[in-house]
């Protein structure tokens, strides 16, 4: 029997092995010069016929647009920390369900046998902290030693991970399914006898420091022989990374559920809750009548209901494949775990800044720009010990003649910088630092307040929490429709028809 998830392998595959690459017709022309494109006997320059991104494992593609980010709820504790405001957010593609034990397990095992030898710490860096579930006035101690690691919860999200952790495991997870996308094109075979420095990572393949066990480059049309994948060639995927709070907000609403016609531009009604109803339970008149929406905690005390009839049938957090997914075909964008985003978090957002215009497309605070590192001849020094290129920092006086930017680290802009009049006293006026990080949706042990998509508190990126989780994103290159399928059809979105929510 062919599972859900095989066959969205198997279209990955597909889509890899015949999507993404091709070169066009040798005898088109270049529309500025007159030259043959893929001729060797005119230069070799190429142009393929990319045909679009493929989706990677266990993404679907969000489809961009403009919403009110911001609170939805009233603002029952009055912080005006998610003052209302008219953005855009870009497509980009998103994990449906949380990243869950069983997942974070795989990258555990694959950095001991990669770097377990010479490098333990890597291994116990990356451990999550189970000690989150000890509580002094709670018998939580069993989930200490069974909840990460007892197959009961391999379906079940991964918690006690930092953002930093996170941040992590989204960079393995980029090598792995681009190293994946070369196997399954025949350009490399499978290496699992990777060691230290010498192992897959997607930009020293690229710069030309990693060579792998190749099987059959392409063709090198300029010379007739072969050559290694380019940056160029499109065939490998931007890199996993968290949401920026943005496209997690948009998203969670998914108010494309709520479009009048399929070609008009209209949103009929406004969301609390990533659902229509202005309730946490079902509303309509059928056998799912009066069930919980979400995995959260319904009142002082009450984390599941009562025996016999188990409201959300989930005490901590349950499998990430619980309850209803919203429009975009996401799970649990409300309750189950909160997840961490990306960005630096500010009481201000950038409504409250002056120059808001330039900052309503994407908005995000946390930019650190890097660059690499690279030697007198403009090339990129040797990988580091772990097989990866080198960064550094951008200096101020290498963007100081710039228009769109001044500094390289703009964590603090207008808000905690020398330009602003804010200052944060970490630990004598505020808890609020360049270290915090902005966490969304509420979890298993929240009340329903924090299910609306609009509310955000913050944690430092170097704590965890058991009640704390995350999911991947990625860039959506080209279009924001996203890719024609087979029959020529441009992708949609569908509305999900309601299906039973539990096991």
């Amino acid at each position: 029997m062919i599972t859900m998830n095989s066959w969205k392998s198997i279209l990955f595959t597909v889509a890899v092995s015949g999507l993404l690459f091709g070169s066009c017709s040798k005898g088109e022309r270049s529309s500025s010069t007159g030259w043959k494109y893929n001729d060797a006997k005119w230069g070799g320059f190429e142009k393929l016929d990319y045909e679009g991104q493929a989706t990677g494992p266990n993404l679907v593609l969000v489809q961009g647009g403009t919403f009110a980010m911001g609170m939805t709820e009233q603002d029952v504790a009055m912080e005006w920390n998610a003052i209302p405001r008219r953005v855009t957010v870009s497509s980009f593609y998103m994990d449906e369900t949380e990243v869950s034990n069983i997942d974070y397990r795989e990258y555990l095992f694959w950095l001991t046998n990669t770097f377990g030898e010479s490098y333990p710490e890597v291994y116990s860096n990356a451990l999550p902290d189970t000690l989150v579930w000890r509580d002094e006035l709670s018998f939580n101690e069993p989930f200490v030693e069974t909840y990460f690691r007892h197959p009961a919860y391999d379906n079940y999200p991964v918690v006690g991970v930092n953002w930093i952790q996170a941040n992590n495991y989204c960079q393995w997870r980029t090598d792995r399914v681009n190293e994946m996308i070369l196997i399954e094109r025949g350009i490399l075979n499978p290496n699992p006898e990777q060691r230290d420095e010498d192992n897959f990572n997607t930009e020293a393949y690229l710069a030309g420091q990693y060579e792998g066990s190749v099987r059959k480059n392409l063709e090198d049309v300029r010379t007739g022989g072969e050559r290694k994948v380019r940056f160029e060639d499109g065939i490998m995927l931007p890199a996993y990374r968290l949401p920026t709070e943005a496209e997690w907000e948009y998203a969670a609403l998914a108010l494309i559920g709520n479009q009048a016609t399929e070609n008009e531009e209209l949103i009929t009604d406004r969301r609390l809750y990533p659902w229509n109803e202005n309730t946490v339970r079902f509303q309509k008149r059928n056998k799912y009548q009066g069930e919980m929406l979400a995995n959260f905690k319904r009142g002082s005390g009450d984390y599941m209901g009562m025996s016999g009839k188990l409201n959300d049938q989930a005490h901590i957090p349950a499998d990430v494949r619980s309850f209803m997914p919203n429009d975009f075909g996401l799970y649990n964008m409300a309750g189950n775990v909160s997840e961490w985003t990306m960005d630096v978090y500010r009481a201000l957002t950038p409504e409250s800044l002056r120059d808001v215009d330039n900052h309503d497309l994407n908005p995000f605070r946390g930019n650190k720009f890097m660059t690499k590192v690279k030697d007198e001849n403009n090339v990129p020094v040797e990988k580091d010990s772990l097989g990866r290129l080198q960064y550094r920092m951008v200096e101020d006086d290498e963007v100081a003649t710039r228009e769109n930017y001044k500094r390289g680290d703009v964590l603090n802009y207008m808000d905690g910088d020398k330009e602003s009049a804010a200052t944060y006293e970490f630990g004598k006026s505020t808890l609020v630092s360049d270290k915090a990080r902005v966490i969304k949706g509420g979890s298993w042990s929240d009340r329903a307040y924090y299910l609306s998509p609009g509310a955000r508190r913050f944690k430092d990126e170097d704590k965890a929490d058991r009640s704390l989780g995350f999911r991947c994103a990625m860039t959506r290159t080209g279009g924001p429709e996203g890719n024609e399928d087979s029959a020529g059809n441009k992708f949609k979105v569908k509305k999900n028809k309601v299906k039973r929510r539990y096991k």
